[in-house]
């Protein structure tokens, strides 16, 4: 029987090197490539053709969602899972929208990684306990995230604005054009009904696509 092939995508080498430790203790899986950015792993995806893809969505310029968007974009029966810091709930149904099958936040027991791997390996959908508990309890709720109206694209450029980088900056991170970000950030701010920057800020934060340190 051939082995699972995987793609790990995450910029921290150390990071890298524990997980394919504790994935390839699991019998017939292989960590067959690395990227540490969106580039290489686009490029990685398509050399290797891996059986399942587990990514970062803190990634050097683009984020995760632009290197699941590119992925799904060459293949639409690829596998990824995003196994990621971010544990707000808008982080995770974005990551779905953009083509993830799965969603797994680093603090969850190493048990919930190799579970969603073997799900998703399967053709299933996995989410981290955590990540289930916040959805259940917004559905209960009937609570709506603000930038739930938003597609993947316009949430990983407000994500970017909200942290401070500048029009030029995104545009190079994205390989867009200037006037493309300038359209997206006033369709976002329009969206969200927001007046200023610094309003597209503070939803940042209530959304949790950005994290504000407390002060000591």
């Amino acid at each position: 029987m051939s082995a699972t092939t995987i793609l790990l995508v995450d910029d921290h080498p150390v990071v890298r090197a524990g997980y394919r430790k504790l994935i390839e203790r699991k019998t017939g899986y292989c960590v067959a490539g690395e990227a540490e950015n969106v580039s290489e792993a686009y490029l990685q995806y398509r050399k290797l053709q891996p059986s399942i893809v587990i990514l970062d969505l803190s990634l050097p310029g683009s984020s995760g969602l632009e290197a699941i968007r590119r992925i799904r974009g060459y293949d639409r029966k690829a596998r990824i899972l995003v196994f990621t810091m971010h544990d707000g709930l808008a982080f995770a149904l974005k990551a779905f929208d953009a083509g993830a099958m799965g969603y797994v936040t680093k603090s969850s027991p190493p048990t919930e990684l190799i579970d969603a791997m073997t799900t998703i390996v399967q053709g299933g959908r996995a989410v981290s306990a955590d990540i289930a508990r916040e959805i259940a309890a917004e559905r209960m709720a009937g609570r709506r995230s603000p930038i739930e109206s938003l597609a993947p694209r316009e949430v990983e450029i407000l994500q970017l604005i909200a942290s401070g980088m500048t029009t030029d900056a995104i545009a190079g991170a994205l390989s867009l054009s200037q006037k493309t970000v300038q359209n997206y950030h006033s369709g976002i701010k329009a969206k969200l009904s927001a007046q200023t920057d610094a309003s597209l800020v503070w939803l940042a934060i209530s959304a949790g696509l950005l994290e504000v340190d407390a002060p000591a």
